[in-house]
């Protein structure tokens, strides 16, 4: 029987997390996540930039100790928005996946352009919020954590609403698939 939750993670590849703030807690608390959900039988889908990292080479490859299982899909993108240009809904939609957990890198571009672009497709998410990650930033000059990044994509999907939608950011532990 298909379930309607998806665990979704998204670009936590070598290439990307290598500088990124707590990369190697985000990395475990996710392979937690994949462990669980595949354990409940919810379906993992892994999504891969493959436009700034060549498909094969170590960048592009997910990022010890996660491992993607030769029957999970892969979306390989090459846009912020793993719906871009992919054939990620047809995937969702075959899996019959209404909600979406979500994990993975960069929180303030691919994490937040995704989940984003999900609630506006309709589908309730999760995010995990201590299973994603991102590095420094610089904007006019002024220095943004990684850690002040993250807190602050968890206070904006936090308080994500839309109509008839749920919307939750949930520590690891916390999150469940049912």
């Amino acid at each position: 029987m298909p379930s309607p939750t998806a665990l979704l993670v998204i670009d936590l590849q070598q290439g990307v997390v290598e500088d990124c703030v707590d990369a190697e807690g985000v990395l475990d608390r996710t392979a937690q996540l994949v462990d669980r959900a595949r354990a409940e039988g919810v379906p993992v889908v892994w999504v891969q930039d493959h436009g700034d990292f060549a498909e094969g080479t170590d960048a592009w490859e997910l990022a010890a100790p996660l491992s993607r299982a030769a029957d999970e899909p892969l979306i390989r993108k090459a846009f912020r928005d793993s719906f871009t240009d992919t054939d990620l809904a047809e995937v969702l939609d075959t899996l019959d996946a209404r909600r979406l957990v979500v994990a993975g890198a960069q929180s303030d571009y691919c994490i937040r352009t995704t989940t984003q672009a999900a609630a506006a497709r309709g589908f309730d998410v999760t995010l995990v919020s201590d299973a994603h990650t991102t590095t420094d930033a610089v904007h006019d000059g002024v220095v943004i954590t990684g850690e002040q990044i993250v807190a602050h994509t968890n206070m904006y999907f936090g308080g994500l609403r839309y109509p008839g939608q749920r919307f939750a950011a949930e520590t690891h532990d916390r999150v469940t698939f049912s």
